[in-house]
């Protein structure tokens, strides 16, 4: 009967996975479709605390563990999800995604061990005398290769999100061995040809499975390591994916139906949004990996930028602004960094108080995770409507009066078109400069996470706003407010 009720409840834990799914799809039911899933994930956890029961009838034992173990993780998670800002939710996800990646890859252990241990009988020996004798049962060579496939992908995903984490976070640069892409096919090859020689006993190898987890977090190392700042919002995307998969092993060692689902969702969604992200890119998942895009590789051979730049009075700003019929505005990692997404909307209200028509314009990689922008303008009540994707407002600049570039650097240089020696070339971008005028707001002239100086701020169309981007769209809110 146990059974039954366990086999309703993950069945209930599933559907509320889907549906939580879909409603993640649009901001205004993000929040409520996060809930649901969370629920059906809750309901399924202490399901099969209390229900799931081996064959022989044994319940799960060590209960005191297993809550305390729940009770500091929703401790520690409950305090990381209130603390962090906006600006440190890329470096938040691969920090959460690593941590499911390295409990895919400990569940893999665990069983290891304990299919491997060796079960006690009483015989006969030459004498006739009754010993015991230990034996140990030979794997399935079905669940080692899940065994063996779980640990290889759990780690990998632990190594590379915890180094995507610290270059997100700006504590770790890109770093391209020689002859890394050799060495990085070289390590994956040996590591799936010591899976398979003990996995199908071809060959004994001493502590197999620990040199694969130690090969295998180095892979994770050297896999993401090199792959250039424009390219890393893929990355944690494939990432995410490669936890999916490793989840979705350990729900086929344990018969578990809710984490095997659960698995396959994370996976085939972070699969799907990674190749999305590289048809939006015009570039292919093996180019990804192995172009190190916006890693500065060919950046010492980019032509000379040659121009004057030309500033511009916040007054003057919010007077072109004021007049316009449209206005399109352009946000980046800098509009999070200066956690100006509400004053930002302000200045959409008021320039649609005068009559302007305001709509944003998303590129898929700004930022530094995928949807990185929806998220940050969701949080300040930005219509989902005004947020336009990149090959549907790229025609919509040539009637445009004003765009505001707030923060965004990469997704709008023009190399990526016309220099074929520019580290981000081929990667597309939004024609801003197909517009009457180009006000773009940043700090300094600094370059940005690709590395490379922007073609786009010596366009004679272009007007440059220094400053902090809150302190100056507060400025320009004044400025309309009391124009």
């Amino acid at each position: 009967m146990q059974q039954y009720i366990l086999d309703i409840i993950y069945v209930i834990g599933a559907l509320s996975f889907v549906f939580g799914i879909k409603l993640l799809g649009k901001p205004e039911s993000a929040k409520r479709g996060n809930f649901i899933a969370a629920v059906g994930m809750t309901i399924s956890v202490f399901g099969t605390i209390f229900l799931y029961h081996t064959e022989d009838g044994a319940h799960l034992k060590n209960l005191e563990w297993i809550f305390g173990g729940i009770l500091i993780g929703s401790v520690i998670g409950t305090m990381m999800a209130k603390r962090v800002q906006m600006t440190q939710m890329p470096q938040m996800v691969s920090f959460f995604n690593g941590m499911g990646g390295a409990c895919a890859a400990l569940i893999s252990l665990v069983e290891f061990h304990h299919s491997s241990e060796g079960v006690s009988m009483a015989a006969l020996n030459s004498l006739g005398e009754s010993v015991t004798i230990s034996v140990v049962p030979t794997m399935e060579i079905g669940k080692a290769i899940v065994i063996y496939l779980g640990l290889i992908i759990g780690s990998i995903s632990f190594a590379g999100s915890m180094i995507a984490y610290l270059k997100l976070d700006e504590k770790l640069k890109d770093k391209v061995l020689p002859l890394q892409q050799v060495v990085n096919v070289g390590l994956l090859a040996v590591i799936l040809g010591i899976a398979a020689c003990t996995i199908f006993e071809w060959v004994e190898i001493p502590y197999a499975l620990y040199v694969l987890l130690g090969m295998s977090l180095l892979y994770g190392v050297l896999f993401v390591m090199p792959i250039g700042g424009a390219d890393m919002p893929v990355v944690i995307s494939l990432l995410n994916s490669f936890t999916g998969v490793a989840a979705a092993f350990g729900g086929f060692l344990y018969d578990n139906k809710v984490m095997l689902f659960g698995g396959i969702l994370v996976g085939s969604a972070g699969t799907l949004l990674t190749v999305l992200m590289c048809n939006a890119m015009n570039r292919s998942l093996v180019n990804v990996l192995i172009g190190n895009f916006g890693g500065g590789a060919k950046g010492g051979d980019a032509r000379v930028i040659t121009g004057t730049i030309k500033e511009i009075t916040k007054s003057d700003a919010a007077s072109l602004m004021k007049y316009s019929k449209k206005v399109v505005i352009v946000p980046g990692y800098g509009l999070a960094v200066a956690q100006a997404q509400h004053i930002c909307h302000e200045l959409e209200q008021q320039l649609e108080a005068n009559d302007v028509e305001v709509k944003y314009a998303i590129h898929p990689v700004a930022g530094r995770m995928p949807g990185h922008m929806n998220v940050l303008l969701a949080e300040s009540n930005v219509s989902y409507e005004k947020l336009v994707e990149m090959d549907e407002i790229n025609p919509e600049f040539r009637t445009t009066d004003v765009v505001l570039v707030v923060g965004a650097n990469d997704v709008v240089n023009p190399a990526a078109l016309n220099d074929p020696a520019s580290p981000i070339y081929g990667m597309p971008i939004l024609h801003v400069d197909d517009a009457a005028t180009v006000i773009v707001m940043k700090r300094s002239m600094k370059a940005g996470y690709a590395g490379i100086e922007n073609e786009l701020f010596y366009n004679p169309k272009t007007r440059m706003l220094f400053g902090d981007a809150k302190k100056s769209l507060t400025e320009l809110v004044s400025e309309l407010k009391n124009a």
